[in-house]
């Protein structure tokens, strides 16, 4: 969970927040306000940094709980990441861009999580 934990704070960095909250915030709006953060250390200074962390950090969350109950069900998970995860702002953002904005409009930052996870850790067929 550490790794969880350092690759949020540099989403952080990464990332800013929109004033919506989560469950009303489309993926399409959380790439959007992505976009237009610097990738610089002053970022991280910003409140709208933190508060973009805490919503990444609820979607990490909801997303490693899935895999979770899905593992203890004897179910496939969404995703099949190791125990410790690397986590380049820049690939995920690259990653969430490249879904269709059509489709991330019907998204949340769940969703735009778990496809990543799902794309970078399948789980063996």
């Amino acid at each position: 969970m550490r790794a969880f934990a350092t690759m949020l704070v540099a989403l952080g960095v990464l990332l800013a927040p929109a004033a919506v909250a989560q469950n009303q915030r489309t993926l399409d709006g959380f790439v959007a306000e992505a976009n237009r953060i610097p990738l610089n250390a002053t970022s991280a200074l910003r409140p709208s940094a933190h508060r973009l962390k805490g919503e990444a950090e609820r979607a990490f969350r909801a997303v490693g709980a899935e895999i979770r109950e899905a593992r203890t069900a004897g179910r496939t998970p969404p995703a099949c990441p190791p125990e410790r995860i690397e986590l380049n702002p820049r690939q995920l953002l690259d990653h969430l861009n490249g879904i269709p904005q059509a489709r991330r409009q019907r998204m949340s930052v769940t969703d735009g999580i778990r496809n990543w996870m799902a794309s970078r850790y399948p789980c063996p067929g």
